[in-house]
């Protein structure tokens, strides 16, 4: 659920070195922080104790987030600390919970006397909160602690974080439990598993086949995981639209609005633009209720996600008919309306996402005013007039930004923090009940995971609190707290690389993907990307020559491949910054860096890669192509970048769909040969 993008983008001034460069780097930053004077020394045999109410349901939390200061304690100082409950035992960390307090807020307080620290929440939120902010302080400060008082709470009540683990990467549940702990760490509450078919539902397994889907138990295991974190795992699974799999295969091609089309090719592209049930078939909503049943018996969250989004064949195929007798948006509502019910029936709280709905007239009135609508609205200069539609027909809603890293190696930064910090300051101004960061995978999920972590952070800050700082300033306290680099420069040396595109991993899959398989041009991308471009831009017809349609496409692009030299100039010096800023981190930043540097050095390929297509089309002169690898030397090159890329890959990620990804690179490197 992405819309098209261009990984290219305008430089933007570099940051500002910050004067305070001993400041405590906390984030989300709070509300109301008091400085005083001293410090204190943390001993080597302390114990933290919890001071507050037993409620049964709260002890084991408690418990575990004991244990996780303790750790902290221990990685950070090499200090072993001890825990303990009730009034009765000394302590120089206090928890406790005060009722008096509002819902998620917390206080913190390091003073002289004791004890020497003490964290009360309003509740368990809010406990888990302060600890998490107890954590940064000693991330940074060791064992000795500057003497303050903190006053905190959050201005969204949800914050939520959808994670794709569908679109050809499966995370491992290593690293699943690892993002939990990251997103736990920077004071989420809920996360969302995006799933269209890697999920492996009893007698769908033509569609999961060959995807390393994930299975019941891990998401009991995951679900177990979260609860201890105070993270709400809400099932999110595509139930409308987003079945290009299931589509595809002999059992289930018949629900689909164009059957006929189920053996074309595999495509990237396609399978961003064809994948919709024909809504006017009742098996087809037996097949959503199935797999809906099925799924939600996994999680504890009386919460479920239907999806709903991107429905673009809707009324065109085997609907058509009907929706010409009572028009595409009564077919829309009444399918959704269907399934809200089907699940409020059973006592869970559906939620939808909402692209259809705000461009569709009168959908909108019709659809159930009890659960959020999740309005994902992606453009960095994105204005509010979505969100004021949607408030103003009393609908709830969660404000949905994106990390901004699909489709590419690396993530686009700036244009991150400029749609989340945005979108977010929308969402407190028309009272939004929660917002979310999405985090996509289109196009074979070739992002790194680690890639999204900026977007994260930016996330976390302006949901808590949207009026937080401007770009240049956010970025260096990620950088102090996330990787560690005390010159608060390393996020703006990554956010640099991210602008040195003249060939993004989008151009090549759309090359290769504009050969039907057949040395014809697919007409379904060269529709594309006539919608995309227009007509004008776009002149392909089906009978054009593939040659020549590539050509075309080619041209799209010549700006910014004429500029490739200076663009793989700029890309060089942001990897040796961001090298240089690695080497001095006060922790252990080698998987940043290494995934972030692989990534810049593939980016450095894929720009030569652009150039050499480009000359061999006849579009860039000799001089513009000056000192650029002889194409079987950059085959060679791409190839031996790869195989770092695939190991890269498993570190973090099942096998999933590594195959399509590499079936693309080869397939450019063969080219090369050519």
């Amino acid at each position: 659920m992405t819309t098209p993008t261009d990984q290219r983008q305008t430089p933007t001034p570099h940051a500002t070195p910050d004067p305070g460069a001993e400041q405590l780097a906390l984030i989300p930053i709070p509300q109301q922080v008091s400085m005083e004077s001293g410090h204190r020394l943390m001993p080597a045999n302390g114990r933290i104790s919890y001071r507050g109410p037993r409620a049964v349901d709260h002890m084991g939390r408690i418990s575990f987030l004991s244990a996780q200061l303790a750790q902290e304690i221990r990685e950070q100082t090499g200090l072993t600390w001890s825990s303990a409950q009730g009034a009765r035992w000394s302590a120089w960390i206090e928890l406790n919970i005060d009722p008096s307090l509002s819902p998620q807020a917390y206080k913190l307080r390091i003073k002289q006397g004791s004890p020497a620290v003490s964290v009360c929440g309003g509740d368990w939120e809010g406990l888990r909160y302060g600890v998490q902010t107890l954590r940064q302080i000693i991330r940074q400060r060791g064992a000795l602690l500057p003497c303050l008082q903190i006053e905190d709470q959050p201005v969204m009540p949800v914050r939520s974080y959808s994670l794709d683990v569908t679109r050809g990467r499966v995370p491992t549940m290593a690293w699943l439990k690892a993002w939990v702990d990251k997103l736990a760490f920077y004071k989420y509450n809920q996360l969302q598993l995006y799933v269209e078919h890697t999920f492996g539902f009893d007698g769908l397994s033509e569609s999961w086949r060959g995807t390393s889907p994930l299975q019941p138990q891990d998401i009991l295991e995951l679900d177990t995981y979260c609860l201890q974190q105070g993270i709400e795992l809400v099932p999110s699974l595509s139930t409308f639209g987003h079945h290009y799999m299931t589509l595809r295969t002999r059992s289930w091609r018949a629900l689909g609005e164009f059957p006929e089309q189920a053996d074309r090719p595999y495509s990237f592209i396609e399978r961003q633009e064809h994948h919709t049930l024909n809504v006017t078939d009742p098996k087809a909503f037996e097949f959503s209720c199935s797999i809906i049943d099925s799924y939600a018996q996994l999680f504890s969250s009386r919460k479920f996600n239907i999806g709903g989004d991107e429905t673009f064949d809707l009324g065109k195929g085997q609907s058509k008919q009907r929706a010409q007798e009572v028009g595409a948006d009564k077919l829309y509502a009444d399918y959704l309306v269907s399934l809200c019910d089907h699940l409020t029936e059973q006592g869970r709280e559906p939620m939808f996402w909402g692209d259809i709905a705000v461009s569709m007239p009168g959908v909108l009135d019709r659809l159930p005013k009890d659960f959020p609508l999740l309005n994902w609205l992606y453009a960095p200069d994105i204005d509010d007039s979505k969100v004021k539609l949607v408030a103003q027909t009393g609908l709830p809603q969660y404000v949905c930004s994106a990390v901004q890293a699909w489709n590419g190696l690396l993530p686009k930064v700036h244009d991150a923090w400029s749609n989340i910090s945005r979108l977010d300051r929308f969402g407190q101004q028309y009272a939004a009940v929660g917002a979310m960061v999405t985090d996509w995978g289109d196009y074979g999920h070739i992002n790194d995971p680690v890639m999204s972590i900026p977007g994260l952070v930016y996330g976390a800050q302006y949901a808590w609190q949207p009026d937080g700082p401007d770009f240049d300033q956010m970025n260096v306290l990620i950088s102090r707290l996330e990787y560690g680099d005390q010159s608060g420069r390393y996020l703006d040396a990554l956010s640099r690389a991210s602008q040195a595109v003249s060939f993004g991993w989008n151009d090549m899959v759309t090359y290769a993907e504009l050969n039907n398989g057949q040395g014809q041009v697919n007409t379904d991308v060269s529709d594309f990307l006539a919608s995309v471009h227009g007509s004008t831009a776009w002149p392909t017809q089906a009978t054009t020559p593939l040659a020549q349609a590539r050509k075309h496409y080619l041209e799209l692009c010549l700006q910014h491949l004429q500029e490739t030299r200076a663009t793989n100039d700029l890309l060089l010096q942001a990897s040796a910054d961001l090298a240089r800023a690695a080497a001095s981190s006060t922790r252990p930043g080698y998987e940043n860096s290494h995934a972030q540097l692989l990534a810049c050095q593939g980016q450095f390929l894929f720009n030569e890669l652009g150039l050499s297509l480009a000359q061999r089309a006849g579009l860039v002169t000799s001089a513009e192509a000056e000192s650029a690898p002889k194409p079987t030397e950059l085959a060679g090159q791409l190839e031996s970048w790869f195989e770092q890329y695939r190991a890269r890959w498993r570190q973090t990620s099942r096998e999933s769909e590594l195959r399509r990804i590499s079936a693309v690179v080869w397939a450019f490197a063969d080219l090369l040969r050519q």
